[in-house]
Formats: structure tokens, C-alpha cells, sequence
């Protein structure tokens, strides 16, 4: 059985595309392209489960049609609309820490040199040019720049980014 935390988002699959049963799949990572996996995994009905890529094309750089196995008919394509999209988080340990995208981190703790445990990254925040995890801490969310320069330390086996934030970042004052 796959875990939600071995696996990161990587998109949406849209709609059906034609009557063969591909797939119009909008995603945030290539990754899928870059390593060498031959699946994905997608949200179906609150579990994970996994579908072989019998073969895909881009259409643009954050869309592709994808043709999964078993899924072979305009109907059993239907039924992949509006599903999510994951990837094993094993096939992209692989890649160089410059190679990965920030949804990678998504479930990584976050420590701060002078803070020490800041919370777990819960989602990544990157519909501005300043991307931002979102951290879920004592009931409140946290905000913090997704920035290379704030990194100390990344333990990738440990699932530990350690950062130098700003002081001041997060307190708020009245």
C-alpha cells in the first residue's frame, strides 16, 4: 500500500481527451519526464494506487496528454477527471537538490538555527514569484520564504530542512 507521505503532488488530470482513454493532465513537476519511472500515482477515492504511463506528450509546459494503463475507453477516462496526481518522493531522491521543485519538501520538518523545530511543511504556496511553505503550527498557519539563500542545512533522509529566517519573521506584533 502506498502512504500519503511517500508520494508528493504533482498535478491534476483534467478530462478525458478523445474516445482511447488519454488523459489531459495539468501538472506543477515534470519529474514524471526527467526520471526514470514508469508510473504515477493518483487520489482515487482516498487511496493511492498506482497506474503504469503507457505513454504521454506535451502539449505546453504545465500540460500533457497522457495515455495510463487499463484505461482505455472515453468512459474509464471519465472517471480520472478532477483525480490528483502524485509521484514517489523515492524515484526524485534521485535528482540533485537544484533539480527538485518546492512541492519535493511538502511534509519536511522545518527548523530554524536559533528557533530550533518550526512545524511540518503542509503545502507550498507558489502562485507569486515569492513561493512560501505553509506551515501548520499550534493551530495556525505559518508562511515562510522558500528560498535557497534561508537554507543551512537539507537532510534529505530526515526529511529536515534547516533555514537562517530573518529575525523577526515570525513574530507578529500588535
Amino acid at each position: 500500500m502506498i502512504k500519503e507521505e511517500e508520494v508528493y503532488r504533482i498535478g491534476l488530470i483534467n478530462k478525458p481527451h478523445g474516445v482511447h482513454g488519454e488523459l489531459l493532465f495539468t501538472f506543477d513537476d515534470d519529474i514524471f519526464d526527467r526520471v526514470d519511472a514508469d508510473f504515477i500515482v493518483c487520489l482515487m477515492d482516498g487511496i493511492m494506487v498506482p497506474f503504469f504511463i503507457e505513454s504521454y506528450r506535451f502539449r505546453s509546459d504545465s500540460t500533457a496528454l497522457i495515455k495510463l494503463e487499463g484505461i482505455d475507453t472515453e468512459q474509464q477516462a471519465r472517471r480520472m477527471t478532477n483525480v490528483e496526481v502524485y509521484f514517489p518522493k523515492e524515484h526524485a531522491d534521485a535528482l540533485e537538490d537544484d533539480e527538485l521543485t518546492w512541492n519535493y519538501f511538502v511534509g519536511f520538518l522545518i527548523k530554524d538555527v536559533k528557533l530550533g523545530e518550526i512545524g511540518k511543511v503542509t503545502d507550498v504556496d507558489d502562485s507569486t514569484i515569492n513561493t512560501l511553505f505553509i506551515i501548520e503550527r499550534e493551530g495556525e498557519e505559518l508562511l515562510i520564504p522558500a528560498q535557497e539563500d534561508l537554507i543551512v542545512d537539507l537532510d534529505r533522509d530526515a526529511r529536515v530542512i534547516t533555514m537562517d529566517l530573518p529575525n523577526g519573521l515570525l513574530t507578529i506584533e500588535d
